[in-house]
């Protein structure tokens, strides 16, 4: 039988690699992660809405010199995500427990190199627009915390959140942007270095398309 909910919160209150409300250094990061967090000067990439963190714990076992933080409000998929991190042996890796809607209040401007979302809520009835993690609201937020020069990376396997996402971007005439509505069908397959999560698997062994884009902040 697995971990109850409380057993794991317990957990991540004790591990370093995950920064929660309960901590001392919830919101004292600011501008200091690599630094501070991690004991280097290595530039350091996102996962909003992380989940389970398959996409952080794949890409810091990729790039062993770069730093990589996801953020998530669940805990049980924190400590999913830590487990992964500390079962590889990753000190490059971390996990930061907090509403998106905050984000700006954990990471300095122009202190994130890279930044990825991955299989959000849809969140698809009327009224909901602005709590779309790829809403211009958010957007705005990500496009503070990247430095010029970075990317944002977006994969979906919803079709309406996807082309709702394009349109903005494009209508904003954001730099270098680049799409598919297919990603395994397209040549772009290798901007997503083979990683994918376990929602990803899901969709694709149902025969649903992966959507993908990026773009230059």
């Amino acid at each position: 039988m697995g971990r109850s909910k409380l057993e794991k919160f317990k957990v991540i209150g004790e591990r370093r690699n995950v920064v929660e409300p309960r901590k001392e250094n919830f919101k004292q990061l600011k501008g200091l992660w690599s630094e501070d967090f991690f004991g280097n000067n290595h530039e350091l990439i996102l996962e909003i809405g992380c989940g389970k963190g398959d996409y952080t714990v794949g890409l810091a076992n990729l790039f062993p010199n770069k730093n990589f933080i996801g953020v998530d409000i669940k805990g049980a998929r924190l400590w999913k995500g830590s487990s992964l991190a500390e079962e590889n042996g990753l000190t490059n890796v971390g996990f930061l427990r907090t509403f998106i809607e905050e984000i700006t209040e954990h990471f300095a401007e122009n202190e994130v190199s890279e930044l990825w979302v991955t299989f959000p809520d849809p969140r698809p009835r009327l009224g909901e627009e602005k709590k779309r993690l790829t809403s211009p609201r958010f957007m705005n937020m990500y496009k503070q915390l990247v430095k010029p020069g970075g990317t944002i990376h977006f994969k979906t396997d919803n079709l309406e959140l996807f082309d709702y996402t394009l349109e903005l971007l494009q209508k904003a005439g954001e730099k270098n942007l680049i799409f598919t509505h297919d990603l395994y069908a397209s040549d772009l397959q290798h901007h997503t270095l083979g990683i994918q999560t376990t929602y990803e698997r899901k969709f694709l062994g149902e025969g649903i398309p992966i959507k993908y884009l990026q773009f230059e902040v």
